[in-house]
């Protein structure tokens, strides 16, 4: 079945991360007129967190019961990537990103998911490491922050580089062995 739980909860990822980037970014909306920022931040915040979480579901889901699928191993990247856009570019026009950290990440992302696909193409598969899990996590905590203005928000976002750096060296690599074999 292609239209199946984990494919529809990275369907909603995809749907949900044009409405964070709205909250985010279009905050002089006649719709927003007499709502505080603040609960604007709230609300894009809420938003980023219910993806999030549709993302941990969808890959638990479709392993446990067995729905993993093609089309589900093309959305799920790209509705991870969608979000992350998102919520970087919104927040980036915010001021509240810098400008070169959301570039070193998106050229990772991007480099590593061609990657990907090239792998793909030649019957090879990269499997998502726990330092690509751990990046995924470093970048969700830091885009929660930011949202929210809090402190610690450019510290955290820093150390998302580091590991979003580390985890591409750590793809990198392993491409570069399974071509050898």
């Amino acid at each position: 079945m292609i239209l199946n739980v984990p494919n529809l909860l990275a369907l909603l990822r995809i749907l949900l991360a044009p409405l964070m980037l709205w909250l985010l970014v279009d905050r002089s909306n006649s719709l927003f007129e007499g709502i505080h920022v603040s609960w604007l931040d709230y609300s894009a915040a809420l938003v980023f967190v219910i993806a999030s979480l549709t993302d941990g579901f969808d890959g638990f889901i479709a392993r446990a019961w067995k729905q993993q699928t093609t089309l589900g191993a093309i959305l799920d990247p790209l509705a991870d990537k969608m979000l992350m856009l998102s919520a970087f570019l919104g927040l980036m026009m915010l001021d509240r990103a810098n400008v070169w950290a959301i570039y070193l990440i998106l050229t990772r992302e991007f480099f590593i998911t061609g990657l990907r696909v090239a792998a793909m193409s030649k019957g090879k598969d990269i499997a998502a490491s726990i330092w690509g899990k751990i990046k995924t996590f470093l970048q969700m905590i830091a885009i929660g922050f930011l949202t929210m203005d809090w402190p610690y928000a450019t510290l955290l976002l820093w150390l998302a580089v580091g590991m979003t750096l580390y985890s591409g060296f750590e793809y990198i690599i392993g491409y570069t062995k399974k071509e050898d074999k």
